[in-house]
């Protein structure tokens, strides 16, 4: 993490996250690609999600999620940032110079192997089936359905734990603290994922929110009644409304909103707290 001395009241508190380990490069061409930014805004031109819009020019990183190519090593050429994700990605070269990026985790570095397969080594980077981790191991990007692709534990610093492998399945805990089953047979990376420090990173200032494309957001309670439940009063007052709603009067305090329903309801063993 790297703090700023206070030359200026927003520099007093802002942090961000160290990049000493990342390659001064430019990204790999090939695998860049422009999205269309949307600025919180639906077909017909209207906002459907508020506070989005503006930002710095991005680039969007093609990653290989599934890492479909086993038992073929591949070096680490280069570690970067990627202004879509909070985690550091890694650009892997195959032995036909093809190269594809990775999510990087904590502890790689340039010039490593990085393999996959059914059973590898246990080394942070390398990717095995589910069954074959031993209990007790850090993993990220794991798969729900296999063959699938990664879809589990992709954000910076985070990391499930296997708890145990029996009769197909395999129960994780989860970042959140869920505990939850899934089929044995889908792949998952080991170790945890990299910039473990980016929860404590300190904005500092508005103005770097909107270079990360974040609008300003209004607080309901200095709204008129007419705009918000919490709107109204002489100056400073309560909420008057028993529980925390929404600009539209939707409960979002003590209300369940997963579906009683949900098929995959029942491979949750432990709800998060």
């Amino acid at each position: 993490m790297k703090s700023y001395s206070p030359t200026t009241p927003s520099r007093r508190q802002m942090t961000v996250s160290d990049y000493k380990t990342l390659t001064k490069t430019r990204p790999h061409k090939p695998l860049l690609e422009r999205l269309k930014q949307h600025g919180g805004r639906n077909s017909q031109g209207r906002i459907t999600m508020r506070h989005q819009g503006g930002g710095n020019k991005k680039l969007y990183r093609m990653i290989d999620f599934k890492q479909d190519r086993l038992n073929e090593p591949a070096k680490v050429k280069t570690l970067e940032y990627d202004p879509y994700r909070t985690a550091f990605i890694a650009l892997l070269e195959y032995g036909n110079a093809e190269r594809r990026y990775i999510l990087a985790p904590h502890g790689l570095e340039v010039g490593q192997e990085v393999v996959v397969g059914e059973t590898v080594p246990l080394k942070p980077g390398n990717r095995m089936k589910l069954k074959n981790i031993p209990v007790g191991y850090q993993i990220h990007n794991v798969e729900l359905e296999p063959g699938r692709g990664g879809q589990l534990v992709r954000s910076a610093g985070s990391y499930a734990e296997i708890l145990a492998n029996a009769d197909g399945y395999t129960d994780l805990k989860m970042p959140s603290g869920e505990v939850r089953r899934v089929r044995w047979d889908g792949f998952a990376s080991l170790g945890q994922l990299s910039n473990p420090e980016h929860n404590l990173v300190v904005i500092g200032k508005a103005g770097r929110s909107r270079w990360l494309g974040v609008r300003p957001t209004v607080r309901g309670s200095v709204m008129n009644p007419v705009d918000h439940p919490y709107g109204g009063g002489e100056g400073r007052t309560q909420r008057g409304t028993r529980k925390p709603k929404t600009k539209w009067g939707k409960v979002t305090g003590g209300r369940k909103t997963r579906g009683r329903r949900k098929r995959s309801n029942a491979f949750i063993i432990k709800r998060r707290k």
